[in-house]
């Protein structure tokens, strides 16, 4: 299982380096292949993330894309959206920023809930229209609250009101937009606000959402990527003399499952009665919360029976392991893993519903540690 190089080779450090290029400083290094010198001399700074474009996809591919890719980086752990858009957000880890995936465990609220919709798992509106919000339960803190530099981010406009996009981008004049050609449009508007200088995050969705759909060697996600692709070559020429350094990466790749390596917790009663909550996590890595009284069942019936499929690791060996990250660790970030961890082997994953859930199995999935899902790609370009 390959884990995340939080020393000086992901995500968290390229934040690191971005944030040092604009005058904040981070307890994580900064990323080898791309420091804060070569940034800090850059009018306008922008990182465009493509989600779910992971280094694997990309790295055989002749494009303009890969004319300006450097190299490789490790996403966080899980390599998730939750996880990633937090750490590109912040510059923390999860280890200090503890959002651990889709499904988390809130004590505070005494749920599981789905943290970028932030609602309960079983559905019903988001926990603002109870007056709770997403401030009430992450306390975090973003690099553009730290910045002196303005602060845009382009976003797709079902996002941009969301709960949780309003908690991240605090201190950022936000964008939105609708189709590709929009997304663009939006990230030179930002860049022709003003002749200041500018930090501009700017998040695209559809590679990862066409790879859950299909997966990732489908058709349409090759047709996207050429797509996007193509439009980017005519964006950087389009802003050329701006002065302007313009990053790609991603906050994951993914791997594609077919049905027959789709485990069902419903196949295995004897773990399922073990257990005091749903999974948490994502389709790739498990969170499970155990009854102290069925521990051993628990541990032995997944070295027996599921061994072909997945490792286990107790919570907190996994957290001293270093694969959330480096440092101090949040203390909520022990509430939010459960007592036992699963990492999905090879392209399994382990799928679990609760009553009335709505929820279909993916094609393509992401969350655990393959190469596939942990490596993304630094593409820098100067305009």
């Amino acid at each position: 299982m390959q884990k995340p190089n939080y020393k000086n080779g992901s995500i968290v450090n390229l934040m690191s380096s971005i944030g040092g290029a604009l005058g904040v400083k981070s307890q994580y290094g900064e990323l080898s292949l791309l420091s804060s010198e070569e940034l800090k001399n850059s009018k306008n700074i922008v990182l465009i993330v493509l989600d779910g474009l992971g280094y694997e996809f990309l790295k055989d591919k002749a494009s303009a894309l890969h004319e300006g890719l450097r190299g490789k980086m490790t996403s966080v752990y899980p390599p998730t959206t939750s996880a990633a858009v937090t750490t590109f957000a912040t510059g923390m880890a999860p280890q200090q920023h503890a959002v651990t995936g889709w499904f988390m465990h809130l004590k505070e609220l005494g749920a599981v809930s789905v943290i970028l919709p932030f609602r309960p798992r079983a559905g019903g509106p988001p926990y603002s229209a109870q007056g709770i919000f997403v401030d009430d339960i992450l306390n975090i803190e973003t690099i553009a609250e730290r910045i002196s530099v303005d602060s845009f981010e382009i976003t797709r406009s079902d996002l941009a009101n969301s709960d949780y996009n309003k908690a991240v981008t605090r201190n950022k004049t936000v964008l939105a937009y609708d189709t590709l050609n929009g997304f663009f449009t939006q990230i030179k508007r930002a860049l022709y606000t003003h002749t200041n200088r500018k930090y501009i995050f700017a998040y695209w969705p559809d590679i990862d959402s066409l790879s859950h759909e299909h997966g990732t060697a489908s058709r349409e996600v090759k047709e996207h990527f050429h797509v996007v692709d193509k439009k980017m070559r005519a964006f950087l020429r389009s802003i050329e003399g701006t002065d302007t350094t313009v990053i790609i990466t991603a906050d994951h790749g993914l791997v594609t499952t077919p049905p027959e390596r789709v485990i069902k917790i419903t196949d295995h009663p004897k773990l399922q009665e073990c257990l005091t909550l749903p999974f948490c996590g994502d389709s790739r890595t498990k969170y499970c919360y155990v009854r102290p009284a069925k521990a051993k069942q628990f541990e032995a019936y997944v070295t027996t029976k599921l061994n072909n499929y997945c490792e286990m690791y107790k919570s907190e060996e996994f957290i001293k392991k270093g694969y959330f990250g480096l440092f101090k660790a949040n203390p909520k970030l022990y509430d939010r893993v459960g007592d036992y961890v699963l990492c999905m082997k090879e392209n399994y994953i382990f799928f679990d519903q609760i009553v009335k859930e709505d929820r279909h199995i993916h094609a393509g999935n992401h969350g655990g540690g393959s190469t596939e899902e942990m490596f993304v790609p630094l593409i820098v370009f100067k305009a």
